[in-house]
């Protein structure tokens, strides 16, 4: 069976999202996106909302339990042969154990694809974003980046020891990326 699934990992700025979108083009496959899940989540006004979107704003990470869920939720409705793309799943080590597990259940071929940027290139990227879109979470820059070596960088690993990880330069033009990933993921 071929590939059908890519989780996209990197730091918050790393380009998941753009990468992710342009590999939808160019499959057909639908991306579920975490932070947008999670953002939609916080828009209202209950309990969960409210403590949610209080720890978004700080930049915390959602709870392991809360994002497997929400994989879970997202993954087990999708048809074996039909192929999707994750972006932000599998940031801490129980999710990204959790994802393999399923996925491996699921008999579904997957690539998770690091996506590494510098520390450097990532502020001003996060930077330039925060003035344009307004996005809460892009003004605690420091503390995103201190979530993504200590919980992610370990998750990585996860994906490194199942033999299931592709690390990308994500530095350079979007172009320039999108084709490093294709062509490590032998996508045509």
């Amino acid at each position: 069976m071929e590939l059908n699934t890519i989780l996209l990992i990197g730091k918050p700025g790393s380009g998941k999202g753009t990468q992710a979108s342009l590999l939808s083009e160019s499959t057909g496959w639908p991306i579920t996106v975490s932070g947008n899940l999670f953002r939609a989540l916080i828009k209202g006004d209950d309990h969960v909302a409210m403590r949610m979107r209080e720890e978004h704003e700080k930049g915390y990470l959602a709870p392991d339990w809360f994002a497997t869920y929400l994989f879970q939720k997202s993954i087990l409705p999708v048809p074996p042969e039909s192929g999707i793309i994750f972006d932000g799943f599998g940031r801490k080590v129980p999710e990204a154990k959790t994802v393999i597990e399923v996925l491996n259940w699921l008999g579904r071929p997957f690539r998770a694809v690091h996506i590494k940027v510098s520390d450097e290139e990532i502020v001003s990227r996060l930077q330039k974003r925060s003035e344009v879109s307004g996005r809460a979470d892009d003004h605690a820059i420091e503390k995103r980046l201190e979530e993504f070596r200590t919980y992610t960088e370990p998750s990585v690993e996860v994906f490194r020891d199942a033999n299931a990880l592709t690390e990308v330069d994500g530095e350079g033009s979007v172009e320039d990326i999108h084709a490093r990933i294709r062509a490590e993921l032998g996508l045509k």
